[in-house]
């Protein structure tokens, strides 16, 4: 029994938990100006997933890759939450 895929999917669902706070924290702290670094570590990981031999860590890292391109668009919609007032404004932000 190979259970690698099984793992790379309660890997991928915990990676994807983890950026959740991450976009609410940066988008509080930083507003959505922040986004070229969750391009940036997107680019990085999904060429480093190129060409890291091992399926499994192509994988995970790939997903840390596609999870911080997706990030990008949260932080846009997480503006729009704020301003709705579903979530808190950081009053120290301009």
């Amino acid at each position: 029994m190979d259970l690698k895929g099984v793992l790379i999917g309660l890997i991928t669902f915990g990676i994807i938990g983890i950026f959740h706070p991450i976009v609410i924290k940066s988008e509080y702290y930083f507003g959505v100006k922040i986004w070229p670094v969750f391009a940036l570590v997107g680019i990085v990981c999904v060429a480093l997933g190129l060409y890291i031999e091992d399926i499994f860590w192509s994988a995970i890292v790939s997903v840390v890759g596609f999870s911080s391109f997706w990030s990008i668009l949260e932080l846009f919609e997480q503006r729009e939450r704020v301003r709705k007032g579903w979530f808190p404004k950081n009053p120290k932000k301009k």
